[in-house]
């Protein structure tokens, strides 16, 4: 071999390894980046949210349900809005203990899919538990960048 093809064949071998270099380390980088965000492939199942939520609000464990929440929380017609965590738990028996009773009502709750990003459960008044022709409150579930969270409570009869 020529010491100009040797050269020639050296320069292509240190490219193919710089190229082979540039691939190991953006694959590294892309699973860098999909390990930072935990949340990037969060459950687009409201089902799983669902019986988690479901069963915090039932056994009353109010740290749990505020970070399944989105903040500000929507809340009814002429109610200020929850602005973060800790308002959350200081007006968590306004949202779940007000109106109706969710601890009760989501038990046996129907789920209202309004669309592959939004679903929503309908209570009845506390009073009227067993009234299920008139639940007009509203609870609703939106799916996030950061998976599903409840975002609203509303009385449709404001």
């Amino acid at each position: 071999m020529s010491p100009i093809n040797a050269s020639k064949a050296l320069s292509d071998q240190n490219s193919l390894s710089q190229i082979r270099m540039i691939r190991a380390q953006t694959w590294l980088a892309a699973v860098f980046i999909l390990f930072s965000f935990p949340n990037a492939f969060a459950d687009s199942n409201f089902s799983g949210f669902w019986k988690t939520f479901k069963s915090a609000v039932m056994a009353g464990d109010k740290a749990k349900v505020a970070g399944m929440t989105k903040f500000p929380l929507s809340m009814p017609y002429e109610v200020k809005a929850v602005k973060n965590k800790e308002a959350f738990l200081r007006r968590y028996d306004e949202i779940f203990k007000g109106e109706a009773n969710a601890a009760q009502c989501f038990g046996s709750a129907e789920l209202h899919k309004e669309s592959d990003r939004r679903c929503e459960i309908f209570c009845p008044f506390k009073e009227t538990p067993k009234d299920k022709d008139n639940a007009p409150i509203r609870f609703v579930f939106e799916l996030t960048r950061n998976g599903w969270r409840f975002v609203g409570l509303d009385n449709i009869n404001e």
